[in-house]
């Protein structure tokens, strides 16, 4: 795979196997398969970070339940159609792995590095305390014409900061990948709890289209 293309996404995490494999698809012969690991924050929260790994990369195919993994790779997305409608699916594609001690899961070791490209304006909002919150869907090159759709969240004066840039506007970020459940209510009148993805941006570096140096540091 491109250099260029690997450090435009780069993901490393530690965590503990929360779900068992699961057959996801086959490309060229090759078997996928997905799984889930829970890692903890600073805070006494956890982060759910969905696993996608070739068959030929697992330790094992069964009983990896409890099990420390250290995983890099890139996040990245996919459409699913479901319910009607397409729906962006994110997941961290396994490149390296390794099953380690459990003395190496410390807190937030979840580290992400993006570059890429604003793709929609960023929106905006602040929380009923008074929280300033910025999102951003960030589209990040891939191999063979391809791009991720990563959605990104700043806080603080990094929205701020954030709220001011334009579709097309290059950036770089740092932070973690995170989820968070929600609930949804069907047609049918029942409500479901749900996962959603993101990525919580702590740094991030503004650059113009013409590749000048960067400029204009944002650090929380």
């Amino acid at each position: 795979m491109n250099d260029h293309i690997l450090e435009n996404n780069e993901v490393q995490v530690i965590g503990k196997a929360v779900t068992e494999t699961v057959f996801s698809h086959k490309v060229y012969g090759e078997g996928f398969y997905n799984f889930n690991i829970e890692i903890p924050r600073l805070s006494e929260s956890t982060d759910i970070v969905p696993i996608t790994i070739s068959e030929r990369l697992l330790p094992t195919q069964d009983n990896i339940l409890g099990k420390i993994f250290k995983i890099s790779g890139q996040f990245r997305s996919y459409n699913q159609y479901e319910e009607g409608k397409n729906r962006l699916i994110l997941t961290l594609f396994a490149l390296e792995i390794e099953e380690v001690e459990e003395k190496e899961l410390v807190k937030n070791a979840n580290t992400l590095h993006l570059k890429g490209f604003v793709c929609k304006n960023p929106v905006y909002r602040t929380t009923p305390f008074g929280r300033e919150i910025t999102d951003i869907l960030l589209a990040v090159n891939r191999s063979y014409h391809k791009s991720d759709y990563i959605p990104c969240i700043t806080w603080g004066r990094n929205a701020k900061f954030a709220n001011s840039l334009k579709t097309g506007d290059a950036i770089e970020i740092w932070g973690r990948i995170q989820s968070r459940t929600y609930q949804k209510k069907l047609e049918s009148g029942e409500v479901i709890q749900k996962t959603a993805y993101e990525v919580s941006i702590s740094k991030m570096e503004i650059s113009d289209e013409n590749n000048k140096p960067k400029e204009d540091i944002i650090e929380e």
